[in-house]
């Protein structure tokens, strides 16, 4: 286990001027800080951990290395999370020499954690820091898959670039990556290289419009609960309700919006890390950004507080759990099989690997009727595809 005294500050934050919730009715009060009075020894203990990383190096957006401090003053401002889930604040992490030095000590912490299963929920700094994500999974031999909201696919069609906007360079070039699927909710097609569109086209990943994500908000669950790492850019919302950030487009999710993903977030009961980033209170209004990023925080937490484990439990038909549907299609020789929670009535497909073990694909009530009209679901298609590739 790490020594938390190499890694990390302890918290250090201003008490609001005005404190509507007080006591027990608080944030911090379900949430065991890392102060200088007070040092947590021993993490394992703990759920789910929140780290400050105030590093903006490597990124367009220097000034996102102070928003740390600025989004837990404004998430500690808010309600207690419901529940017992026991919260870990572990302070911020302190910033290497160099960035590598800082991805280094962060790969370190996250496999730390993950090892203890400790949830780590990353407050950046800028979207370079997934790296560290990246190789976290990569020591602990876990095929993941990453999933981003983001106005833009960070890739960069020139390999030698690697900053917040191009970091899924480093991850895809590399020969030792665990990476396995990459999932982005809310892209903006006036903001991304239609060949760099194309090529993730091409590697079957999941790109979800930001117009076709806010016509039915409810189907991106399905694309959490597939998912190892969800990594949120502030920049995915719109610049009036999120200004605070070094690039901001006039369109994207409103807070609400974007609230809800992240609430899908904390549900899926296979995510394993999240990281808020690219926040910069530099260039916020009145705390506006700030705000929004603490209340994303408090949905996921909310979320993470309330998952149902049921994934694990898929392959058992014995439990009375779960509901099989085997639907006949015209132009497949196999059937659809459907599997239905009678708990949380959630929705996957069952298919095979190429060991013909069965394996489990999140979808939505909608797919299901898709395939009652005689109609492949393109979530059968996209998983077809990366199995067989």
């Amino acid at each position: 286990m790490i020594n938390l005294k190499d890694y990390f500050d302890p918290v250090s934050i201003e008490r609001h001027g005005l404190e509507t919730l007080a006591g027990n009715a608080g944030f911090p009060h379900n949430t065991v800080i890392h102060t200088e009075n007070m040092t947590i020894s021993d993490f394992s203990k703990f759920k789910l951990a929140l780290i400050g990383v105030p590093d903006g190096r490597n990124s367009a957006d220097p000034g996102s290395s102070e928003a740390p401090d600025t989004i837990r003053q404004q998430l500690y401002g808010l309600a207690r999370i419901p529940g017992k889930t026991k919260i870990a604040d572990l302070g911020n992490m302190k910033p290497g020499t160099s960035f590598n030095d800082t991805i280094a000590g962060l790969t370190d912490i996250l496999t730390a954690l993950l090892s203890e299963n400790v949830f780590p929920v990353i407050i950046g700094g800028s979207s370079a820091l997934v790296t560290a994500i990246d190789r976290s999974f990569t020591q602990l031999g876990i095929a993941y898959t990453l999933l981003a909201v983001d106005p833009r696919i960070d890739y960069s069609n020139n390999p030698d670039v690697f900053d917040s906007v191009s970091y899924l360079n480093k991850i895809m070039g590399s020969s030792k990556s665990s990476f396995r699927h990459y999932i982005n909710i809310g892209y903006q097609t006036y903001l991304n290289d239609q060949q760099v569109l194309n090529r993730f086209s091409r590697r079957h990943s999941e790109m979800v419009r930001i117009g076709d994500v806010r016509q039915a908000v409810y189907l991106m669950e399905p694309l959490f609960r597939d998912s190892d790492a969800a990594v949120f850019d502030i920049s995915a919302v719109r610049q009036s309700d999120a200004p605070g950030t070094a690039m901001p487009s006039p369109n994207g999710f409103y807070g609400e919006e974007i609230c809800l993903l992240a609430r899908y977030a904390g549900i899926s009961d296979n995510l394993k890390v999240f990281g808020l980033f690219d926040v910069n209170p530099g260039l916020d209004n009145r705390n506006q950004t700030s705000g929004l990023a603490g209340q994303i925080l408090w949905f996921f937490l909310e979320g993470f507080s309330q998952k149902q484990y049921e994934t694990p439990a898929l392959s058992n038909s014995n439990t009375g759990r779960f509901t099989r549907y085997h639907l006949k299609l015209t132009d497949l020789e196999e059937d659809l099989i459907f599997v239905k929670s009678n708990l949380t009535e959630r929705w996957w497909l069952e298919l095979k690997d190429e060991n013909n073990r069965n394996i489990y694909i999140s979808c939505s009530h909608d797919d299901y009727l898709k395939a009652n009209r005689n109609e492949i679901p393109d979530k059968w298609v996209l998983a077809s595809g990366r199995l067989k590739s």
